[in-house]
């Protein structure tokens, strides 16, 4: 790099090379008119040559001089135009510089303005979520604690019902217990079933026994009597066994306990002319009934045979609600007299209201007929009154007005 008045120009310009070109070619003419003039003064014969050489070097070295203000001239120019190329491209590259500085700022700003943005949000989000997710394992928790809450309950009622298994165990140990169970369950489910009046709980027959329950059902059938019988002994003895021989043991056991049960029913409830003809068995458990259909259907055809039929709760509701519809009938029945004098006396009323109705027909019949004649006459008014507004009077022929003569009384007042 090359330095010239205050213009930095490069070695590698080809107007520099050419400049220093010529730069060197004069300092070889000065160093051969230093040479011309060493020599001028060696042989003096050769001034003139040399003078006409030195003319001609002189006319050269003017041309080179010229043609060096020429390229000083065109170096100027040069250096003139390179310099408002770079000021204009400085100038351009200052406006490029400013336009991507401002358009990064901006960008900067946008940028940091959809953060800000994406960031709110994100906040905002990450607090619903928490808030939500707080909520959530707040339900979570009160969920979960009204669950152990239940649980606990649950588990207070499993040790209450342990017990009360336990106690009810006990009850259903003696005879006159369990039967006292099996007739409070029984008097629960007939109260439900039928109305007040058309049952007796602990009902005395004729001769002598005291029957559970009697329905008074109508004749034919009649009152029938329903027992309550508990054979639970044999029941708890055929779960509990094992072998072969205790199945066996257990189950002519239940025979038995069974058959004596149908026994005394079947002699102590049915009286004739004074119950009905059959009697009822009540179970007051669902598994020994399910055990006697299941695995004993010949105690069921012998109760069958001596008209005793074994019922269990659900059997004996329905059973009940064939009952309630017979005594519902038969009370019907008893009320068809009063039913057909109430209606004889709806049938008179109605004839009443029918001879009232004809009455009154004929008098607004006549009352029509009068309102008819009111209208022809008022009719009549109105065409006579048309007349009168129609008829043309004619004009009367004056009368002389006889003159009445004053007293003198008259004349005084």
């Amino acid at each position: 790099m090359i330095g010239i008045g205050g213009q930095t120009y490069s070695l590698d310009d080809p107007v520099v090379l050419l400049i220093l070109a010529t730069a060197g070619a004069i300092f070889l003419v000065l160093i051969l008119l230093v040479l011309a003039v060493r020599a001028a003064g060696r042989s003096a014969r050769m001034t003139e040559p040399l003078a006409r050489q030195m003319q001609v070097l002189g006319g050269h070295v003017q041309q080179l001089g010229m043609g060096q203000e020429q390229l000083r001239g065109g170096l100027q120019t040069v250096s003139d135009t390179q310099a408002n190329a770079q000021a204009q491209m400085i100038q351009s590259i200052e406006a490029r510089m400013a336009h991507v500085q401002q358009q990064m700022q901006d960008r900067l700003a946008d940028n940091a303005a959809r953060s800000a943005r994406s960031l709110t949000e994100m906040q905002e989000r990450m607090s619903e979520t928490l808030h939500g997710s707080s909520k959530q394992t707040t339900t979570s928790l009160t969920q979960l604690q009204e669950r152990l809450a239940a649980i606990d309950r649950a588990q207070d009622n499993i040790t209450k019902l342990s017990g009360d298994v336990l106690s009810l165990q006990d009850i259903l140990s003696t005879k006159q217990t369990r039967g006292a169970f099996g007739e409070i369950q029984l008097h629960d489910i007939v109260s439900k079933a039928l109305p007040s009046d058309s049952y007796t709980m602990q009902a005395s027959l004729s001769s002598g026994k005291r029957a559970d329950c009697l329905i008074h059902l109508p004749h034919p059938p009649g009152p029938i009597v329903i027992d309550s019988k508990f054979p639970l002994e044999a029941y708890e003895a055929l779960r509990r066994a094992k072998t072969e021989y205790e199945v066996k043991e257990a189950a002519r056991a239940m025979r038995v306990a069974v058959k004596a049960h149908i026994s005394a029913i079947s002699s102590k409830y049915i009286i004739e002319g004074e119950t009905a003809d059959g009697a009822l068995m009540f179970l007051p458990s669902e598994a020994v009934y399910a055990e006697l259909h299941g695995n004993f259907p010949e105690l069921v055809r012998e109760g069958f045979a001596a008209r005793v039929w074994i019922v269990s709760p659900t059997t004996c509701m329905a059973t009940l609600n064939t009952m309630r519809a017979i005594l519902k009938d038969a009370r019907m029945r008893e009320q068809a007299g009063a039913i057909r004098k109430t209606l004889k006396m709806l049938h008179r009323d109605v004839e009443l209201v029918v001879e009232r109705v004809g009455k009154l027909n004929t008098h607004f019949g006549q009352a029509r007929a009068d309102l008819e004649g009111l209208g022809t006459a008022a009719e009549r008014a109105g065409k006579r009154a048309a007349r009168l507004d129609n008829f043309d009077f004619e004009e009367l022929s004056p009368q002389e007005t006889p003159i009445i003569p004053l007293t003198g009384s008259d004349k005084k007042n």
